[in-house]
C-alpha cells in the first residue's frame, strides 16, 4: 500500500464514523459575535472567558509594543530572545497566582511536556487522572518514567497508587478544571496525599487561571493551596488572558531548573515581546476588574438555572464550560452524528457550538461543549436554550 493510499484510507474511514474535523476561517476578532463563513454567529465556544481577546487596552498596548519592540524575537530565551518585558510579566505572574517564581513557555502544550521531561528518568512514577488533557498524556508518554492513570477524580485510589508504588521520584499531573468536562481536580486531597507521599503535584490550571480565585489565580487560589514546596502550576495566557502563551509557576529553584533543563523550553524561539506586553495589559485588567469575573459566575448560573428548567441535560460544572449531552438510549456508533446534527442546527440558527467526539472525549460521551464569557447577554442565553430545546428533541 502506497503511503497516499493510506492517507486517504484513514481520512475515509474518519469521514465513515462521523469524526471529521473542519476549520472554520473567522472574519472578525474573537467575541460573543463573530463574523464565520460570511455570517455572523453568537459564540458560545470560545475560551475567552473575561473577553480580553478584543479588549481595546490589550489592542492598544500591542499597537504600542509592534512601534517600540518590532514584530519577532528573534531567538530563544536563552540565547538573545528574552526582554524586559518577559521579565516584568514574569514577575508580575508569579504576584498574580502567589508563586516564588514563573517561567514563560511558548504554549501550555510544551510548559506541560516539559515538567515530567525535566524531572523523572526511567525509575521514576507519572501519576495521572484519567481525563488529563492530551499535552498532560503526551508528557507521560515522552518522558522516561512510567505512566499510570487513575479514575477521573478518585484521589483515594490515586493514594494507593502512590503508596505502592517504589518509584524513586513521583508526579502526580491533573487538570485543574476539566477541559471538556468543567468539573474540578480535588486539588486539596491531592496536596495532602503528595505531600504525605513526598510527591510532587502539577495542576495545569489553563482553564481555572483567571477565573477561579477571589484574584483571578485560578483553582488553587480558590482552594487555598499555596504554590511552592510540592505544588507547581502551568497556566495558560490565551484562554482568560485574551493572548498567548503560557507559565509554570512554582519554588524559585524549580523554576531555575526547567530554565536549565526543559528542552521545550531552551530549543524553542521566546514569545514575541508584543504578546508579553499584551499580556501584561490584561494580567492589569483581570486585576482592577473583578466585576468580569462577577458577571461570568452570574451568567454561569442564569445559563445553567434556564437550561435545567428546559430540561436539558448538563453535566456537573460551575465553570465556564458547560457540556450537554444529547439524549440517551441511542447506539453509541450513533451518538457522534447526533451530534454534529444539533450542532449543525445551532450554526443554522446563528449559534457557534461545537460537537466534541472521539478521540477528544471518550467513545460514548460526546457532547456540545458550551462556553460561557462574562460579555454573553441574558438575552443571548434565553436564545441559546430556546433553539438548544428545540434541537435536542
Amino acid at each position: 500500500m502506497t503511503w497516499n493510499h493510506w492517507f486517504d484510507q484513514r481520512l475515509e474511514q474518519r469521514r465513515a464514523q462521523h469524526l471529521w474535523r473542519k476549520r472554520h476561517s473567522l472574519s472578525s476578532p474573537q467575541g460573543t459575535r463573530i463574523q464565520v463563513n460570511g455570517r455572523e454567529l453568537i459564540n458560545f465556544c470560545s475560551n475567552d472567558y473575561l473577553g480580553l481577546a478584543n479588549h481595546p487596552s490589550v489592542v492598544e498596548a500591542g499597537i504600542r509594543t509592534l512601534q517600540n519592540w518590532g514584530a519577532g524575537s528573534g531567538a530563544s530565551h536563552l540565547i538573545c530572545g528574552h526582554s524586559e518585558l518577559h521579565d516584568r510579566l514574569e514577575s508580575e505572574l508569579a504576584q498574580f497566582v502567589g508563586a516564588e517564581r514563573t517561567v514563560l513557555f511558548s504554549t501550555g502544550y510544551m510548559a506541560n511536556l516539559a515538567i515530567p521531561q525535566t524531572f523523572l528518568g526511567r525509575h521514576d512514577l507519572l501519576l495521572e487522572d484519567k481525563l488529563n488533557h492530551a499535552s498532560l498524556i503526551d508528557a507521560g508518554q515522552l518522558s522516561a518514567g512510567t505512566m499510570e492513570r487513575y479514575p477521573h477524580l478518585d484521589f483515594q485510589a490515586a493514594e494507593q497508587m502512590l503508596a505502592g508504588s517504589s518509584a524513586s521520584r513521583k508526579i502526580l499531573a491533573t487538570d485543574g478544571v476539566f477541559s471538556m468536562d468543567g468539573d474540578l481536580a480535588p486539588v486539596l486531597e491531592l496536596s495532602r496525599i503528595c505531600r504525605q507521599h513526598d510527591t510532587l503535584l502539577v495542576v495545569d490550571d489553563a482553564h481555572g487561571f483567571g477565573v477561579l480565585g477571589d484574584g483571578g489565580g485560578g483553582l488553587l487560589q480558590e482552594m487555598e493551596v499555596p504554590i511552592g514546596d510540592h505544588v507547581v502550576m502551568v497556566g495558560t495566557l490565551g484562554k482568560s488572558g485574551g493572548s498567548f502563551g503560557a507559565f509554570v509557576a512554582g519554588s524559585s529553584a524549580l523554576i531555575e531548573n526547567l530554565i536549565q533543563f526543559a528542552r521545550s523550553y531552551i530549543y524553542t524561539t521566546a514569545l514575541p515581546p508584543v504578546v508579553a506586553a499584551m499580556t501584561l495589559a490584561s494580567l492589569a485588567i483581570m486585576r482592577d476588574e473583578p466585576q468580569r469575573r462577577e458577571r461570568l459566575r452570574n451568567n454561569i448560573a442564569y445559563f445553567r438555572q434556564t437550561a435545567l428548567t428546559a430540561g436539558l441535560d448538563l453535566a456537573e460544572s460551575s465553570t465556564p464550560i458547560q457540556p450537554l449531552f444529547p439524549s440517551g438510549g441511542m447506539a453509541a456508533s450513533d451518538r457522534p452524528k447526533a451530534i454534529l446534527q444539533v450542532s449543525q442546527r445551532l450554526y443554522d440558527s446563528g449559534f457557534w457550538v461545537s460537537a466534541i467526539r472521539p478521540p477528544t472525549v471518550p467513545v460514548g460521551t460526546e457532547r456540545l461543549r458550551i462556553t460561557l464569557s462574562a460579555e454573553h447577554t441574558a438575552e443571548q442565553i434565553d436564545r441559546l436554550v430556546d433553539v438548544l430545546r428545540e434541537a435536542m428533541e
